[in-house]
């Protein structure tokens, strides 16, 4: 019954989508004037820029072999070989309701959790393959429905992630820049790889999972010049729950139908990874990071970030007017790494009395130094001090400034005139300061 309905709910979909695309131009780029936010998208993308922090979280049965989420790729793993991992994925120590509440404790304000990876399996019961959860595996539950529920029951918002590459549908031809060693006939029919993923795409916002914050694309590099009719997918999620927000890890310009714009482990306008070539819209944005090196658990990497640099990055996000999606990679067993655990719960208490010169903030007035950012909101602006030892900091003119003082000990702050900028005294950094921030008044 559930299936017959969400079949006959993406046809009529697809066919309004497929309609209302009919005049637009043919590709992966659909006229600017195609897509109009609705009120209720608007007030999405306002919300998502206001909550400033959120959770990522790979998880699939690459946590078994705990070498990654792209293990099946880095070892030539053929489809016949990977699918032995299935049966022993089998996460009975997984507990939404400790996630979710570890995210709250972190001050984090939604989560974003693969439900398909590059390895195409489905992290809950689809009906368009039995390479799912329920079907492959000992585990036969649905976390993404457990985590829906507890999301909704805690406040915090989901999303679902979803690769468009997929190295085990055969559909998925011709083959991209990946998926060379996983044994699949060299034939397939990419337009009907897109009706099963949109059919998927449909399961995850057809309602069984309730309201969706959004869906967090990637995989589109693999093959960047093929038609992925993005107009049709993108209308389906925008007619099937208008308020969820899309964005696609493609490192490109954004298209049209896209609510934000991310970027994979660099700061908007930096490009540290080597793939960030893209320039910063005006949506809403959105930096992705891991704890240690590694997206999917994986057992040997031990070289954890500091709390206190995860909470410069963070700041930093925000200096640079984006959001801040920090990853957890649970174990097979479902579990998550007590070292994430500390880290995550340490930033929360920070945020607990620094929320304020993060949450609801856009970027500051004074663009990101290698000392530091700020941020905004209302007529205070937060000047956030991370590096740097000096007594004073010469800082660009701002004018209309009423007081100074700083965030935490609430003394007043001289500012002084000099040379037509400003002269701010630097608070003295006390015992274990992460973030010296000072408040300017307007």
């Amino acid at each position: 019954m559930r299936g017959a309905r969400i079949a006959c709910l993406v046809a009529a979909c697809l066919l309004a989508a497929a309609a209302a695309a009919a005049d637009a131009p043919k590709g992966n780029a659909p006229a600017a004037s195609s897509y109009r936010p609705s009120a209720a998208n608007q007030a999405a993308r306002d919300w998502f820029q206001d909550a400033r922090f959120g959770m990522f979280i790979h998880w699939g049965v690459y946590s078994v072999p705990a070498r990654g989420e792209w293990v099946m790729e880095h070892e030539h793993i053929p489809v016949s070989e990977y699918e032995r991992f299935a049966p022993q994925f089998n996460p009975t120590q997984f507990s939404a309701r400790e996630i979710v509440a570890l995210a709250k404790r972190a001050g984090m304000r939604y989560i974003t959790i693969t439900s398909k990876h590059h390895d195409g399996f489905a992290m809950w019961p689809t009906k368009q393959s039995r390479w799912d959860i329920v079907d492959a595996t000992p585990y036969k539950q649905d976390p993404l429905k457990a985590l829906a529920t507890e999301a909704q029951r805690q406040g915090i918002k989901l999303f679902f992630y979803y690769s468009m590459l997929d190295w085990h549908n055969s559909d998925y031809w011709p083959l991209g820049r990946t998926g060379h060693f996983t044994g699949r006939p060299q034939a397939g029919d990419f337009n009907r790889y897109l009706d099963y993923m949109n059919a998927q795409l449909a399961e995850l916002l057809g309602g069984d999972y309730g309201a969706i914050g959004g869906i967090w694309f990637d995989g589109m590099w693999d093959k960047p010049d093929a038609d992925w009719k993005l107009e049709r997918t993108y209308g389906l999620i925008h007619r099937l729950q208008p308020a969820a927000l899309v964005g696609n890890n493609h490192h490109r310009t954004p298209f049209a139908g896209e609510d934000f714009q991310m970027f994979e482990q660099d700061l908007p306008g930096e490009n540290s990874a080597g793939f960030n070539k893209a320039g910063i819209s005006d949506l809403p944005l959105e930096t992705c990071e891991t704890i240690n090196h590694s997206w999917g658990y994986t057992r040997n990497d031990k070289d954890f970030k500091s709390a206190a640099q995860l909470i410069h990055l963070l700041v930093r996000a925000a200096g640079a007017n984006a959001n801040f999606l920090l990853n957890i990679g649970p174990t097979a067993e479902g579990k998550v790494q007590p070292e994430f655990v500390e880290r995550l719960q340490a930033i929360g208490a920070w945020l607990g009395t620094h929320g304020d010169t993060v949450y609801g903030t856009r970027a500051g007035p004074i663009s990101p130094r290698s000392w530091g950012v700020t941020t905004a909101k209302g007529n205070r602006i937060y000047v956030h001090i991370l590096a740097w030892q000096e007594p004073y900091l010469v800082l660009p003119p701002v004018g209309g400034l009423k007081a100074a003082w700083d965030f935490d000990s609430h003394q007043q702050v001289e500012l002084t005139d000099f040379r037509g900028q400003t002269l701010l005294a630097v608070p003295p950094a006390a015992a274990g300061s992460i973030d010296r921030i000072v408040v300017l008044e307007r």
